[in-house]
């Protein structure tokens, strides 16, 4: 894969009539505009070939929905003013795009090596990310941001099913509310199942819309964290990491399984 093939495979995935498309081979971009609105998305293709060399169409899939969502919003004026309740934390990978528009970031946080946490207004069957302009028009604080965000998605269900795999017990939290992973800086409730965890405390957020925690008590258990983390990653709508993580100390520490062995990153 090299950026004019992705180029060409955007193109070709989000084709639409309002829509221009402008390949910059210096700085290894491509900026979609929508022509009514005059505003858009630059992607870093680079980003998106690493992720394509790990997930094949999954990382198309990934850009092509976030920017379907993203323009779809673009031309409209959303106020944070009165909707509170309505913002939460999204986890995405460390490829997903950190710019609405050009000099236009989105509000993230380094999460993980392998993630980053954005925030979002919720407008029911979608959402906006928050970006700086946002911020700036409504003189909204970064912080109180952040503060409201993580006092929503502890407001949200925690309700898991529970499965038992060779002495191994697995707990899952797929409510398809479009923030399951997020859940994972819920920290309170990350501390109430540490609680219930016999072995040692592992989980993953292979996509947006499920978290996995496993009280692993062999070797086994990694194995089988690892399967199921790379089998959600795989069929996910929105990807973030096949990768598992040790949660010690209140800490999330990444960790690659290799067969019965683990080694952390």
């Amino acid at each position: 894969m090299n950026s004019k093939k992705l180029t060409n495979l955007l193109k070709e995935r989000l084709a639409d009539e309002n829509r221009t498309f402008q390949f910059n081979s210096q700085q290894d971009t491509l900026r979609i505009e929508n022509v009514k609105t005059g505003k858009g998305i630059t992607i870093e293709l680079p980003r998106v070939i690493a992720n394509y060399e790990l997930v094949q169409e999954k990382a198309i899939e990934e850009v092509a929905y976030y920017v379907e969502e993203a323009l779809q919003v673009m031309g409209e004026e959303h106020r944070m003013a009165g909707q509170e309740k309505s913002i939460f934390p999204v986890i995405r990978s460390t490829s997903f795009p950190t710019e609405a528009e050009e000099g236009n970031s989105f509000l993230f946080d380094e999460h993980t090596a392998e993630t980053r946490i954005f925030y979002a207004l919720d407008l029911g069957n979608t959402y906006r990310l928050i970006d700086e302009r946002m911020l700036e028009r409504e003189q909204w604080q970064a912080e109180r941001i952040r503060e409201v965000a993580r006092f929503n998605v502890r407001s949200l269900s925690t309700e898991v099913k529970t499965d038992t795999v060779a002495g191994n017990t697995f707990y899952f939290l797929n409510t398809n509310d479009g923030y399951d992973a997020s859940r994972i800086v819920n920290d309170v409730w990350l501390r109430e199942m540490k609680e219930k965890i016999q072995g040692t405390m592992a989980l993953a957020i292979p996509h947006q819309d499920v978290i996995i925690i496993a009280d692993v008590q062999n070797d086994t258990g990694y194995d089988v964290l690892a399967q199921m983390a790379m089998s959600f990653f795989a069929s996910g709508h929105v990807p973030i990491t096949a990768l598992s993580f040790l949660y010690e100390e209140g800490e999330l520490e990444p960790i690659f399984i290799l067969g019965k062995n683990k080694k952390r990153e």
